[in-house]
Parts: C-alpha cells; structure tokens; sequence
C-alpha cells in the first residue's frame, strides 16, 4: 500500500461571519475520505487568534512546519473587492521555501465570477512561490445561492465532476512532484 499524502485545505478569509467556512466544510466532507490524502487545515483566523499573549505555540513556526509537510493545497478562497483576502495573502508570504516545488489548487467563491479574479491573481504569487497551479478548478459563483442554511449543496452533482477532476490532477502533481523533491531537493536545482 503506498504511504498517504498530506493535503493542506486553506482557508482564504478571516473574516468575521465568513461563508469561507460553508464552502470548506463541503469540501471537506467530499474529499475526507481519501485513500491518498491526510487532510489538515491551515486557517489565517485561528492564525490570528492564536498571536495573543502567552500562546504556548509561535503560528509563524507552527505554519511553516504545515507548509512543509503538506505535499499538495488546496485553497478556498473568496472574491473580495475584484482580489483575494488580505488575510491570505499575509498567511502565503509569512513562509518561502517550504511552497516549492508542490502543486496548488483552487476552490473559489464570490459573485458573479465565482472568484476567478481572486484565483487568477492567487496564480501569479504561487509561481513566484515555485509552486505549481492547477488549471482546474471548483467555482462557485453566487455562491449564497448554491447552499441551503444547514451548509449543504442545492445540486451537488454539478459541482462534484470538477471537484474530482480537480482532485485527479492534484494527485497527479502531488505525486509527481514529491517523487521530483525526493530525487533531487528543490533547492539543489540551480545551486
């Protein structure tokens, strides 16, 4: 039997009264019992609530080491104002090496456009990264309208076929790379 991955879903709002949480939860139960994923989560807003005063764990220690160890993301992200959250975009520039050479996928949200901005932009700061994009991707535009107040898909079965198109590529890539990370470590490539 070949050893599970880790896979990092990360939560891209720290918003108050997020829907981040909706659409995570559903993602979550679709792809939790994976035969090649451990699934762990990575959320900005326990990040932040974890800085007070006499935290027994640093959250900048405590994220590179999840960042390290996952072998593939997947980020929830929604759209706000045209871009993604500024909560996220502190959480991927608070580590450096430990997102290369590792595939990331997307699982968006917003109005009209599903959050495809926001992913778009997302594109460009991972492969500054040397993380590797996914092309595939889950979308869920007017996303409010697509769940009932319990968190749970009006009509799931339409976005169950990209979610696992998604996810067959993501293991592809997770695979892939991590092989590549194993024959030759990232960082020897251009030493």
């Amino acid at each position: 039997m070949t050893e599970k991955m880790t896979l990092a879903v990360i939560y891209g709002s720290a918003r108050q009264g997020r829907f981040c949480d909706t659409v995570a939860n559903w993602l979550i139960r679709e792809i939790s019992d994976s035969a090649v994923f451990n699934l762990t989560v990575i959320d900005p807003a326990r990040l932040r609530a974890s800085r007070g005063v006499g935290a027994a764990v640093n959250p900048g220690e405590w994220l590179e080491r999840k960042v390290a160890e996952a072998d593939a993301f997947l980020v929830v992200t929604p759209e706000y104002n045209h871009g993604y959250p500024a909560a996220l975009k502190e959480l991927i520039d608070s580590v450096y090496e430990p997102w290369h050479a590792k595939p990331v996928a997307f699982v968006s949200y917003g109005g009209a456009s599903g959050g495809i901005r926001a992913v778009e932009q997302l594109r460009q700061v991972f492969g500054e990264l040397h993380a590797v994009t996914l092309r595939d991707g889950v979308q869920f535009p007017k996303a409010w309208s697509k769940f009932d107040a319990a968190g749970n898909l009006y009509k799931p079965e339409e976005f169950r076929a990209p979610l696992f198109l998604m996810m067959d590529r993501l293991i592809w890539w997770a695979r892939t790379l991590k092989q590549a990370r194993k024959s030759t470590p990232y960082n020897e490539v251009a030493a």
